[in-house]
């Protein structure tokens, strides 16, 4: 069985507000029926002293069976006055499911049909209204920015989630997702076309000159491991000689001086002759199909290889970190950052009518659409759980909601009445 939901009293910063001024109100009105009932017996034996203590006795009767009257009624509507069981009382609370399908069926007629909701949404400018609060400016006295509030949130909740997560269990499925995207992605025609687009637009030249520089660097490094090579590889009569120095001195210096000579000339033939071969690759990535596969095959490779694996899993691992860093670190920037793009988008929202016209379109159609699925299925859980209620929760949210006001009902009632005893009685005394 269903647990019965207890009421929450209406608070306004953390004091029942509401509730405590209806309180007020009651004892109001039922000190002055009291007050009528005092003056009422107080003067009823000095009526025939003065002609003025007849009109105080009858305002005071008249106020007090008016103020009577509209307890009573008042009263009726919540409990059993005085706790009989006078017919036709205790209204709200023998008809809670009654009253749980009239707001129902209200809510369903004036809010949750697609035609209220798509009329009510026409008259809506909800992109621009996003773009003001967005660029809202803190009001005096307020340090805060609504767009700090939201990006603070926003941070906190984006670390709360990547620590919650298992970094080894998304990471992998974060790596098994891009390798799956990137297996069915041929990367040698795309690679080839993308060299062939660098060579016509001659883009391609600080990566030859990168190469040799690579080259004389990695020939400068290895220089004494040539040189034995070159000691190994010429004759006996040349080593005893001690000719092989000399040669092997010259080829470095006749390497060093041909990359350094295509380094600086443009036109050197060598330079020519790379060219020709990173056209001839580019043409093969793209038509060559023996090409094509051993890249194919190279990547499969390298996406099932277990070092790529663990190296993307290291990276991805402190992404993870760094982004959690960053979220908690005010000094960071990055709160900064997602404020600047708040702002941007504020911006963006107030001036382009284009994207405005977008966005309240797509938030029409979306509202909309939640009406038309959804809309049976609130009204029905406002129903139930109106009815779930017991009689006591119903009646101390209700009266919580308008009870002062009928309190005022109750005041003027006795007022009312008073002024009405005092015309009769002007009437009977005077007139007649």
């Amino acid at each position: 069985m269903a647990s019965t939901p207890t009421p929450r009293p209406l608070t306004f910063g953390g004091e029942p507000l509401t509730a405590d001024r209806a309180r007020r109100m009651r004892w109001t009105a039922t000190g002055m029926l009291a007050a009528m009932a005092v003056i009422f017996f107080t003067t009823h034996g000095l009526v025939g002293d003065h002609w003025a203590w007849g009109y105080v006795n009858s305002f005071a009767e008249a106020a007090m069976v008016g103020g009577l009257a509209d307890w009573f009624a008042v009263t009726a509507l919540f409990r059993h006055p005085l706790s009989l069981p006078i017919p036709h009382t205790a209204i709200i609370p023998k008809n809670k499911d009654r009253i749980a399908d009239t707001m129902a069926q209200f809510l369903q007629e004036n809010f949750l049909t697609p035609a209220v909701v798509a009329r009510r949404m026409s008259n809506m400018n909800v992109a621009r209204a996003l773009g003001d609060f967005l660029t809202m400016a803190p009001e005096r006295g307020d340090s805060s920015d609504p767009r700090s509030r939201i990006t603070s949130g926003a941070a906190e909740l984006l670390a709360e989630v990547l620590e919650s997560l298992d970094p080894e269990r998304l990471g992998n499925q974060v790596r098994s997702g891009l390798a799956g995207q990137i297996a069915k992605l041929e990367i040698a025609p795309l690679a080839g076309r993308m060299l062939e687009s660098a060579m016509v637009d001659r883009r391609h030249q600080p990566l030859i000159d990168g190469f040799v520089r690579w080259a004389g660097l990695t020939i400068e490094d290895n220089e004494e491991t040539l040189r034995e090579i070159i000691h190994k590889r010429v004759a006996g009569v040349l080593r005893w000689a001690g000719l092989d120095k000399t040669i092997s001195s010259n080829v470095l210096d006749g390497l060093y001086k041909l990359l350094a000579e295509v380094l600086v000339d443009p036109d050197h033939p060598l330079r020519f002759k790379i060219e020709e071969g990173l056209q001839k690759l580019g043409q093969d990535l793209q038509h060559d199909p023996e090409t094509r596969a051993r890249v194919e095959s190279l990547k499969i490779e390298l996406l099932e290889n277990p070092a790529v694996a663990e190296w993307w899993l290291g990276v991805w691992e402190r992404a993870r970190l760094s982004l959690i860093r960053r979220a908690r670190a005010p000094e960071s920037g990055l709160g900064q950052e997602m404020r600047k793009s708040l702002a941007d988008l504020g911006h963006a929202l107030q001036q382009d009518e284009r994207l405005q016209h977008q966005i309240n379109r797509f938030a029409r159609r979306t509202l909309v659409g939640i009406a038309t699925r959804y809309g049976g299925q609130i009204v029905k859980l406002v129903s139930e759980t109106v009815k779930r209620w017991d009689a006591t929760t119903i009646t101390g949210r209700i009266e919580s909601a308008v009870g002062r006001d009928l309190q005022f009902i109750r005041i003027n009632g006795t007022i009312v009445g008073g002024l009405v005893g005092m015309t009769l009685h002007f009437i009977t005394t005077v007139v007649m």
